[in-house]
């Protein structure tokens, strides 16, 4: 991978294990040679895994909508070192599509809504078989253990076929997750469950 897409919080969050991991992993992408692509915000964990990916020598390149760069004050990281390249865009919509075209695989830190959507998104392109890049939660504090079991929940109740549910790579240590999405191979399968015949 030569390119990995972080998704995460504008906020930092109260435990401080969340930023430490952010800039764990901003940090181990710059030592892989790996290009960080994320949301070009400088606040929260956005800026603290730019920030310490562009301290370690790393690439960095953020995608924002126009309407965001006042709030997330595009275009540097934390301690005000400039991104290696920003991409201003006119929605959300693009930034997302922009993002995951610009990647080999993409990571969700914790964070909210936004967080949430970005990586369920691209984990329903993978099942729609629109790319078969790797996509992982870094499950810091376990932080991501109830959206786990509601894929759980979802396979046992019909929603979702368990090689869908593999697609969601998951792992409490950065390290382990990078393995698990360098060894990544997405099984095909139809998304649709055959419907049960109605007594």
């Amino acid at each position: 991978m030569k390119s990995i897409c972080v998704f995460c919080g504008s906020n930092a969050g109260h435990n401080p294990r969340y930023r430490e991991t952010a800039e764990q992993l901003g940090r181990l992408l710059a030592a892989r040679g790996i290009e960080l692509v994320y949301g070009a915000g400088n606040i929260g964990l956005m800026g603290a895994v730019a920030d310490a990916c562009l301290g370690a020598g790393g690439a960095v390149t953020g995608i924002i909508p126009e309407a965001l760069m006042g709030k997330e004050v595009a275009g540097r990281a934390v301690d005000h070192r400039a991104l290696t390249r920003i991409e201003v865009v006119d929605s959300m919509h693009t930034r997302k599509a922009r993002m995951a075209e610009l990647s080999d695989g993409f990571i969700a830190l914790p964070g909210g809504f936004g967080t949430f959507e970005e990586f369920c998104e691209i984990l329903t392109w993978g099942q729609l078989g629109f790319h078969r890049k790797p996509m992982g939660l870094l499950n810091v504090n376990g932080f991501y253990d109830p959206l786990l079991a509601m894929f759980d929940r979802a396979v046992a109740d019909g929603f979702l076929r368990p090689q869908n549910r593999a697609m969601a790579l998951c792992s409490d240590e950065i390290e382990d997750l990078l393995a698990q999405m360098a060894a990544y191979q997405p099984e095909p399968v139809d998304k649709w469950l055959k419907e049960e015949k109605q007594l």
